[in-house]
Order: C-alpha cells, then structure tokens, then sequence
C-alpha cells in the first residue's frame, strides 16, 4: 500500500477531521495471527472458531454435598418415617474408583464428583442425618477414603434420609454446559475473563488471536522533567508520556513509555531507531507546529526510501490543529505525531489513534459511542470552519461543559467523562440544545 494521502499533503490547506481520520485507517493493517497462551491472549480477537472437544461436563456429577441413592430407596421418606440406606463407599470430586450403589444402599458424594454407578439422584445432606444416626444434620465433612479403605470395602454405616429424591435430582448431566462439536467461541470473540475460563475448561491451552499492539509513546521538549523531580526554573513535568500510555492500554495496547526526548532533532531520531525494533506503532507528543524548537517536524520531514514518509498537516479543528501522521522504517511502523498541550494530545488520541489501534487489533466497533445529549450551559464562541472538541460531564441525557477552551487545562479533563462536539458551521450554543456527545468512559 503506498503512503499516497486522500487529498494533497502539505501545510497549505486545512484538512477535515474526518479526512484524516480516513487517511490513517487507509493505510493500517490488522496484526498478523499469532499463537499464545491463554492468559497472554487476554484482550485479544480471536481469528479462529473453536469447538468443543470433548463434553463439558464430561461425566454426570453431583451440584451438591450429599447422598447418591436410587429413587426408589427414597420414595415416601419422611422426617417421621426415612429411609435408612446403608453407606458403601464415598465418591470425592477427582476419585477414579466409584463404589456401586445398590438396593438399600447410598454413596457418600461431593461436590463435582462422578455419580457413581446403579444411584439415579442425589440427596443433599441437609435431608439426611449426615449418618450420624441422629436428628438432622446441617455440615458434612468432605472425607476421602483412607489409603486403608477402598470406596468399595467395608459399609460406612447407615443415613437416615428424611426427603424423596426425583431421578436425576442434583445431577449436572453430562454435556448440560457444553456438548462436543459445539461451537465454543466464534472468530472475532474479544477474549475476556469468562471466554478464557471457557477455553481452560475444554482443555485449550493456547489461541490463536491477533496480539495487542505494541505502542511506543514518547514525549519531546527539553523543558520536561520525570513526576517526583524538583522542579527547576521553566520546567514542568512530563504528564503527556502517562497520559498517552494510559490511553493506550485503555484501547487494547501494549504501551512502553519511554522518558522525555530533548528538542534536539538528532537525539530524536536515534531514539526513534531504538524504539522502532520493538514497535508497532509510535506515539510522539509535542514539536509538530511552527515554532523553532519544533523537533519532531524537523527530525521527520523530508524522509524518503526505506526510512519512511511523515506528513504534517494542519486540521480544522480544536484543540489538536497541528497532526502529523506517516510510516517509519521498511516495516513502515505507523507513526502518529500529536500536538504537545496536553487536552490537544488526548483529544488527538482519541480521534486517531485509538480507531487506529482497535484496527490493527482487528476490534469492533473502532469509535467511541456517540450520543446526542441537552447541552447545560451555553457554549457562547466556537472558531467558525474548525469542529471543536470541549471537555464536558455527561450524566443523565445532559453534558456539561467542563472548564474553559484552553489546552493545557488537565484538572477539567480529568474531571470529563465526554467530549462535547461543536460542527464546523457552528459558532455558538444555546443552553438546552442538542449536542453530539462522544463518551468516553
């Protein structure tokens, strides 16, 4: 695929949002399948249909602590008048040995054990004395025979069961959850929790999926310094590294953070050398304007051949209007260059980046839900041409606009559940009107 864009590139015209969201989506490529482990492949699309190999459960067995007896053995029995069965033999969830039940007779069974041959139900031993000989019982110890005893040797005593039991009561038949030649999980099934318990369970221990992206992010500006240093003169602190990484894993990623890069375009393309081996995609923030410390537009523009192509391109909207996007490297490893305010850098993400990701991972659907909602408050100035992205709270049908306009104002963004979208032809908004609200939480 080549990296021609939709429309010219350059700085000479303002692209459209949805322009250059087209333009990504064009040129990224779902991961190649690969095998993993099943706790490797959580998040993951599967790319395969798995059936059942064999049942699941694989053998009829008690959903209760108690007594495998014949129903006919119980028919009639009461508190006033039970049944008095003598105990053969016990049954414990993994035993191989099974003692046969006969007429008059009951197996002492747990939880999740085999229903041994010739008994037709189980009684809980809450309807039974516990064969203490007794009144009723309400515990029963889980006792497995004794490397003395066999399930089949000597009786166990007798149990005094105080309620009928219906055929197949307290059973889980064999094949009741899943029979074999089902299908378990269909391709395209995002494996969560519950669908690799699934998988464990029918005996697969790997899967073949399409892996997490691997999302290298990096901030620039020699004015940044780590969280937990001083801070000197004119410093401020790297939050757009966390913030993006962050976002990342939130769209399904594998996020390596890597420290601040100096505004010195040499060291940044030695880092981007670096990183590029362990990368699917990179994420930069800061340097893609016009001012004269803007390294990442001075280090990537002009790329040719096997290093790539990056185009930088204005966009009408706001924040987030400097953008640039390209392939690195002969793999061409997508890289998305964002804007350094930090709302700039997440609403960019946002519109971007994470469809971006959620394709490569073969996930849909690719966008954040949309909504429409009651605006609270009036918007009073919207940049007309440019669709404006506002930080607001969306609860309840209404959204509420979340600090001012400005870019660098993190305490309202992590106070945001949404963005509130003002179109390009729209310039103000009265409170009480209709408003596309994406939702981001």
């Amino acid at each position: 695929m080549s990296d021609t864009a939709v429309a010219p590139s350059g700085t000479d015209r303002l692209w459209s949002v949805d322009e250059h969201l087209a333009d990504i989506l064009r040129r990224v490529r779902p991961l190649e399948p690969i095998e993993l482990q099943l706790l490797d492949a959580q998040g993951c699309v599967l790319v395969e249909d798995v059936t059942v190999p064999v049942a699941l459960p694989p053998f009829d067995n008690s959903s209760m602590d108690g007594y495998a007896v014949r129903t006919a053995d119980v028919a009639g029995a009461s508190e006033k008048f039970p049944a008095v069965l003598t105990v053969v033999g016990d049954v414990a969830a993994g035993g191989d040995e099974l003692p046969t039940v006969g007429p008059g007779e009951a197996a002492r069974i747990m939880t999740g054990a085999p229903l041994p041959p010739g008994a037709e139900a189980v009684v809980p031993v809450e309807w039974t004395d516990g064969g203490l000989g007794g009144g009723p019982a309400t515990t029963m110890s889980a006792r497995r025979p004794g490397p003395e005893e066999s399930p089949g040797a000597a009786p166990l005593g007798t149990v005094r069961v105080h309620r009928p039991a219906a055929a197949r009561a307290h059973v889980r038949p064999r094949g009741s959850d899943v029979a074999a030649g089902d299908l378990a999980l269909a391709a395209g099934t995002v494996l969560g929790p519950a669908q690799l318990g699934l998988l464990a369970a029918i005996g697969r221990a790997t899967v073949t999926v399409r892996p997490r992206p691997r999302v290298v992010v990096l901030s620039t500006g020699s004015e940044l310094v780590p969280p937990g240093t001083p801070l000197a003169p004119g410093r401020i602190h790297d939050s757009n590294s966390y913030l993006l990484a962050a976002c990342a894993r939130d769209a399904g990623a594998l996020a390596y953070r890597v420290g601040a890069v100096e505004d010195d375009a040499a060291t940044l393309r030695a880092t981007l050398e670096d990183q590029i081996v362990r990368a699917d995609a990179i994420v930069t923030s800061g340097g893609v304007s016009v001012g004269a410390y803007d390294v990442v537009k001075e280090a990537l523009t002009g790329l040719t051949g096997d290093e790539g192509r990056v185009e930088f391109r204005r966009l009408a909207m706001q924040p987030g209007k400097p953008q640039g996007f390209g392939r690195l490297g002969p793999d061409r490893t997508p890289l998305f260059a964002l804007p350094g305010n930090p709302v700039s850098a997440y609403v960019s993400f946002e519109l971007f980046v994470r469809p971006a990701v959620r394709a490569m991972m073969g996930l849909e659907p690719l966008h954040r839900p949309v909504v429409r909602a009651e605006c609270a408050e009036a918007v009073a100035s919207s940049p007309e041409g440019r669709r404006q992205y506002l930080r607001g709270r969306h609860e309840d049908g209404r959204v509420t606009p979340v600090g001012g306009a400005g870019s660098h104002l993190v305490g309202a963004l992590a106070r945001a559940n949404a963005l509130i979208v003002v179109p390009e032809d729209t310039t103000s908004v009265p409170a009480g009107a209709e408003v596309d609200v994406v939702l981001l939480d």
